[in-house]
């Protein structure tokens, strides 16, 4: 059971002072009664309606979304615009945000959600969640650069990056594997091999691909599909 009050604020219908001013106004009703206060304990299955509209109760929700180049992966930016513009509303007032980001000339496919602990789970390079991406760029990769990519990339900065799988697609095309997400991990890699990356495209992330899904839509996912990870 939860308050009443915390509920309807969970769903974006209003804040806890705007609830109390519902209430009063007889505006608010659980299982067809109108209620007398915003602190009333109300079951999970309860029926609440505010003026006369059915809530549709919070819920974990997971979104897939094919990002088109162009916009950030961000919750919000003043001068630019970012996935959360992609989103529907409603999604948007019960909290989801990026798992991971994509930077802004990359496309694919990138997750919210708002569950941080499945976040969590998705992001951590422990849990050998593999990210797959397309990648067109200069020059072609050879098997020097699969071997250089299967040691783990020492990046500019010093930075060590994690075994990867390089498998050239052909000339000036190659699709990348990593089980990480560092700033710009993907192209900082294949420009440490002199193969610069002018397009970028994350095709799959664990089990879940782009595949049926057009550039700038999204779909919802059934959290139940990542309940084997650990």
């Amino acid at each position: 059971m939860q308050r009443l009050d915390k509920v309807l604020s969970d769903a974006g219908i209003a804040t806890r002072k705007e609830i109390r001013g519902l209430v009063r106004a007889e505006l608010v009703t659980v299982n067809g009664i109108c209620v007398s206060s915003p602190e009333q304990k109300v079951e999970d299955d309860a029926q609440i309606a505010v003026r006369g509209e059915m809530l549709e109760r919070r819920r974990v929700v997971v979104l897939a979304l094919h990002k088109p180049a162009g916009y950030l992966t961000a919750t919000e930016d003043r001068y630019q615009p970012t996935v959360m513009d992609l989103i529907p509303e409603h999604f948007r007032k019960w909290g989801v945000v990026p798992v991971g980001r994509l930077d802004k000339a990359t496309e694919g496919l990138l997750l919210l959600t708002n569950d941080g602990d499945l976040a969590h789970r998705l992001i951590s390079p422990k849990n050998d969640v593999e990210k797959v991406y397309y990648a067109e760029h200069d020059g072609t990769a050879g098997a020097d650069d699969v071997r250089a990519f299967a040691e783990g990339i020492i990046l500019e900065d010093g930075t060590r990056c994690r075994p990867a799988v390089l498998e050239p697609l052909g000339a000036g095309k190659s699709r990348v594997t990593v089980t990480e997400g560092k700033y710009h991990q993907v192209r900082r890699m294949m420009d440490s091999r002199h193969l610069h990356v002018n397009y970028l495209r994350r095709e799959r992330e664990g089990s879940l691909s782009l595949e049926g899904l057009a550039l700038g839509e999204m779909t919802e996912i059934d959290p139940k599909i990542f309940d084997r990870m650990k």
